[in-house]
């Protein structure tokens, strides 16, 4: 089989691109390499075409469909405070994006697109764990353009026969996940500020609870959902089914990495984070025969090490 992988060359991109080529598949990635890295997928082993290309040109776009069985929508503009900062970048890159991701996925007659969405678009209802079936209340403009994305699958899958999946995932976390961006996600900022003795920012008073997501467990989720035979036109939470702190996550952090005497620093709160995120995955397991196998502890662990002996910039 011949995946199209947009934003390939990112964290979960690549991952996935490793993943894929592993069980003997094909890949070609589409990226523009803005915020994913070529040195992500330089060594991956298998039939791997790199295309560097916007999703947002449509000839782009058109292009690296071209032949391919199935779509892993990945690539995006991620981060709530990037998007409140400039939302109209946000909308481009994740709505009008994925529009010409899922027009020429049609025109092409592939076998299915799965996009990546989030957990965001819940918002910040009390309501805990965050069921599919919920209305969601996005609060900021990146959860916006990750429900636009998810209306639009839905609707070429119904109008035009297009079968399309959308995962909402929850805090992804692993191995090559970016910490350097001013946008990082809290993971691999924790995990490298400690590595230099450094005392991380924490944004609020860290109560706050995030279901985090091992990446194995999202790469799993993603080649299910192009085979699930019932899953068409749905969109899926995708997380461990747990809660952590932003505290919690922390001294976990600081245990693999042995600098238990490294305490935080704390800063106000950010404008459109939500306090507590928990999903519900029944439905997932149901129709995706989804299962998460790395609970916080686990995958952590994993993913300190693996900053320990690959992260040189200390």
């Amino acid at each position: 089989m011949l995946f199209l992988v947009t934003g390939g060359a990112g964290f979960i991109g690549s991952n996935l691109s490793e993943r894929l080529l592993n069980e003997g598949h094909a890949v070609r990635v589409l990226d523009n390499l803005a915020t994913g890295k070529e040195e992500n997928i330089a060594g991956l082993l298998g039939p791997l075409e790199l295309m560097k290309g916007d999703i947002r040109d449509k000839a782009d776009v058109a292009k690296a469909v071209k032949g391919v069985d199935y779509v892993i929508h990945l690539a995006a503009l991620g981060s709530v405070p990037r998007s409140v900062e400039d939302p109209l970048t946000t909308h481009e890159v994740n709505v009008t994006g994925t529009l010409n991701v899922l027009t020429a996925a049609r025109d092409e007659k592939v076998k299915r697109v799965v996009c990546a969405s989030s957990s965001s678009v819940y918002g910040d209802t009390p309501t805990l764990p965050k069921r599919e079936d919920m209305f969601p209340t996005p609060q900021s403009p990146y959860a916006v353009s990750k429900l636009s994305g998810e209306y639009y699958c839905k609707v070429f899958h119904r109008v035009y026969g297009l079968p399309t999946v959308a995962l909402r995932y929850f805090n992804i976390y692993g191995k090559r996940q970016d910490p350097n961006s001013q946008y990082a996600a809290v993971i691999p900022r924790f995990i490298t500020a400690v590595m230099k003795n450094e005392r991380p920012t924490i944004f609020g008073d860290g109560e706050q609870s995030r279901d985090f997501t091992f990446v194995e467990d999202c790469l799993q989720a993603n080649i299910k959902a192009c085979f699930a035979p019932d899953a068409a036109g749905g969109a899926y939470n995708i997380g461990y089914g747990g809660r952590t702190t932003i505290n919690d996550l922390f001294r976990k952090i600081r245990k693999w990495a042995g600098k238990e005497d490294i305490e935080p620093l704390y800063a106000p709160g950010r404008k459109g984070d939500v306090k507590h995120s928990h999903a519900d995955i029944t439905s997932a397991r149901k129709l995706l025969s989804y299962e998460p196998s790395f609970d916080i502890n686990a995958g952590t662990e994993r993913t300190v090490r693996w900053y320990m002996e690959n992260y040189t910039n200390r």
